[in-house]
């Protein structure tokens, strides 16, 4: 008998983006004060995958009890883990996990704010409040939809841990979170394609719906120049250090990407390529990014 994979709906391969954002707030942490305290970062990184790991069981729960799970095509970039509609009797125990991740999120954030001060509140309860809506308000406006990813793990995730690792906000930390948060919104959208029939049916809109698969091509296209252009902007403004520019040596992936997905924005097997590179330039620029920060 097969054993019920538990840990599924959690979508741990997801959460390998969660460690490559947070790096790049450790990054400008370390560039500010020439050091970073490695077990409050550990927290911090335990903090944000708590975080990633709730807005994902959130999503995997309300996705399995709309029935959308029930007519997703899944690939191996979207359509959720399938544990649910394997495992039925799983969903109150996803609803559990997810509702303890928020917890233990919630808590780490209260440690935070005691000891760096209540400047930290409004982003935390933004995240927080992120994590709980996200697949009940964000993902039924399209605009909304779009930034969402971007703005939780990008510039709440970054500035939040440059904040708490040094007790001050920073323009390096807000100006490297805008590159990484326009390619994490860039992977959700992308990975939205191949769930437009089965998302309109539960009352889901997002771009890709709501515009059409090429309109989104189109848009997916322009926040992956916009993610390498601000990094080249920020750089010759001096808000970051010019060896921030390594993340730029993912630009090829990202070129060859957007080449497939506006070629072929309706033809789905043939996005899955461009779907498993967009994968590679998000989890790959953060990372370069963080190493060109801390050494700049």
């Amino acid at each position: 008998m097969q054993v019920p994979n538990l840990f599924g709906p959690l979508r741990p391969p997801f959460l390998l983006l969660t460690p490559a954002c947070v790096a790049v707030g450790v990054a400008t942490a370390y560039a500010q004060l020439g050091h970073v305290d490695a077990w409050l970062a550990l927290w911090v990184l335990l903090g944000a995958l708590a975080s990633h790991a709730s807005v994902n069981a959130f999503n995997e729960y309300f996705d399995f009890r709309s029935g959308l799970d029930a007519i997703t095509t899944r690939t191996p970039f979207s359509g959720g883990s399938g544990t649910l509609p394997a495992n039925p009797a799983l969903a109150s125990a996803t609803l559990a996990m997810a509702v303890l991740m928020l917890a233990v999120a919630a808590l780490l954030g209260l440690y935070f704010v005691v000891l760096r001060g209540w400047a930290l509140v409004p982003l935390g309860l933004a995240g927080l409040l992120l994590v709980v809506t996200y697949t009940t308000w964000w993902a039924h406006r399209p605009l909304a939809c779009l930034v969402a990813p971007g703005l939780g793990l990008g510039l709440f995730v970054i500035a939040g841990t440059h904040f708490v690792l040094t007790g001050e906000w920073s323009r390096a930390a807000v100006a490297a979170s805008v590159p990484v948060a326009c390619l994490v919104s860039n992977l959700l959208l992308l990975n939205q394609f191949p769930d437009v029939e089965a998302d309109r049916t539960v009352g889901r809109h997002n771009v890709a719906i709501d515009w059409g698969r090429p309109a989104a091509a189109r848009t997916y296209a322009t926040m992956m120049g916009f993610a390498y252009a601000s990094l080249v902007a920020f750089v010759l403004l001096r808000w970051l250090p010019a060896m921030s520019l390594l993340a730029t040596l993912t630009l090829p992936l990202a070129a060859r990407a957007v080449r497939d997905v506006l070629r072929h924005p309706d033809n789905l097997p043939a996005l899955v390529p461009a779907m498993r590179l967009n994968v590679l330039v998000n989890l790959l620029t953060p990372g370069l990014l963080a190493v060109g920060v801390a050494t700049g």
